[in-house]
């Protein structure tokens, strides 16, 4: 995060010898170094319950208190360590009813700090602190870069849907008097509209015009009462990816069963590659009822090198404490992997459950957080969200605003 050149070493003649920037981590300060006190945690093997106090730190707070021996009130390194590897995760835990961590477990609900990226505030004060007392020390600058993920569950709501689905849909649609669906429907089937959900070509759009970061992920799972979507083998169905995959970076909306299962996994991301002609670099769970370490452990096996699933789809806010991409760490086999972790703060489904004052407010005050660090504001919309069905000029104006655009 700091960009800042290291060495270790472990020879207290050669730490103590050196004239330059030095750093002690250990349970005494070895001499005239910046030395910050530890705690047990990163020395463990595996995980246990932890007794975790939060304190105060100027404007923020932090944990794993440590004594005025050290340049930092806190054990920045485990306390970090913690939050970024998802530690409390590994812990037993109540799943909700999809399966999923419920942030209420966290220890970030439980504190109120989910609202704000702690790693990256507690870095940029770490930052602060070392160059007041090592000036000529060089480190990186950083940028605020907002980016989004377009989830496609459904790239499509009526076309390629086969007679017996849309015929069941038309007459539900008419049971339930939604006459507005039912011609869309029709004008779909004889190819006078475009289908509702298709609204690709208006976001690829915005992104020639304002050079948005946008990554779309599409589903190609086996229809099942969990995945709907129609055929990977449907013309038009590949047809959007491979137009989309054109002008923005596609990825794979995992199906639920592929989440688990890495021979299906393993399937889902063979059709990818077959239809765009290149190696599935980028997933996203499309339940995001994370179980780790085995979910992110499959990823790694097939080799595949972004998850974008780290986040709340329920709640705004920092699930990882942080809005910087990170490599995974895996507590049980103790190594870091090469799978980066890419962490989103906001997901549209939150709009449902908020007054439009209330969610401009709270957008506003997380995007204020992120600048703040100069971090990445990662969002995650549907494909849906943008239709004729939604109140598409709200999502518009939220995506607008992540990405500055007037």
């Amino acid at each position: 995060m700091l960009g800042i050149k290291i060495k270790f070493t472990s020879k207290i003649e050669e730490f103590i010898a050196h004239d330059g920037a030095k750093l002690s981590y250990g349970k005494q300060a070895l001499g005239n170094e910046f030395f910050i006190q530890k705690v047990d945690l990163l020395l463990e093997q595996g995980f246990s319950e932890l007794e975790i106090k939060v304190q105060p730190w100027d404007e923020t707070v932090c944990f794993f208190g440590v004594t005025d021996a050290s340049d930092l009130p806190f054990d920045i390194f485990a306390a970090s360590f913690y939050l970024i590897s998802r530690y409390e995760e590994y812990l037993p835990h109540v799943k909700d009813q999809y399966g999923r961590f419920p942030p209420e477990e966290s220890l970030a609900v439980q504190e109120s700090f989910l609202h704000k990226p702690v790693v990256d505030i507690w870095v940029l004060k770490f930052r602060e602190v070392l160059s007041s007392r090592f000036p000529k020390l060089e480190m990186k600058e950083r940028k605020y870069k907002p980016g989004t993920v377009i989830e496609s569950a459904n790239t499509f709501v009526f076309k390629n849907k086969g007679f017996l689905r849309n015929f069941i849909g038309l007459l539900l649609d008419l049971f339930k008097l939604n006459l507005g669906r039912v011609a869309d429907r029709l004008q779909v089937w004889i190819r006078v509209k475009k289908d509702p959900h298709d609204i690709f070509e208006d976001l690829i759009q915005l992104i020639k015009e304002h050079r948005v970061y946008m990554l779309f992920m599409f589903q190609l799972s086996d229809f099942s009462i969990h995945d709907r979507n129609i055929s990977h083998n449907r013309i038009p169905h590949r047809a959007v990816i491979k137009s989309v995959a054109d002008y923005a970076k596609v990825g794979l909306l995992m199906g639920y069963y592929a989440i688990n299962d890495i021979k299906i996994l393993r399937k889902e991301k063979l059709r990818m590659e077959e239809i765009v002609h290149s190696p599935l670099e980028n997933v996203m769970n499309s339940k995001f009822n994370l179980s780790l370490p085995e979910n992110y452990s499959n990823l790694i096996e097939l080799e595949i090198n972004n998850d974008h699933s780290m986040g709340y789809p329920g709640i705004p806010g920092f699930r990882a404490g942080t809005c910087t991409p990170f490599l995974f760490y895996d507590i049980n086999m103790e190594v870091t992997t090469p799978l980066k972790i890419h962490p989103y703060v906001f997901h549209s489904s939150v709009v449902e459950t908020m007054t439009k004052t209330k969610l401009k407010e709270d957008l506003g005050k997380l995007i204020g957080e992120v600048k703040d660090v100069q971090g990445m504001f990662r969002s995650v919309f549907r494909n849906e969200d943008f239709s004729d069905y939604t109140d598409k000029d709200l999502y518009y104006s939220i995506l607008k605003e992540i990405h500055e655009i007037d």
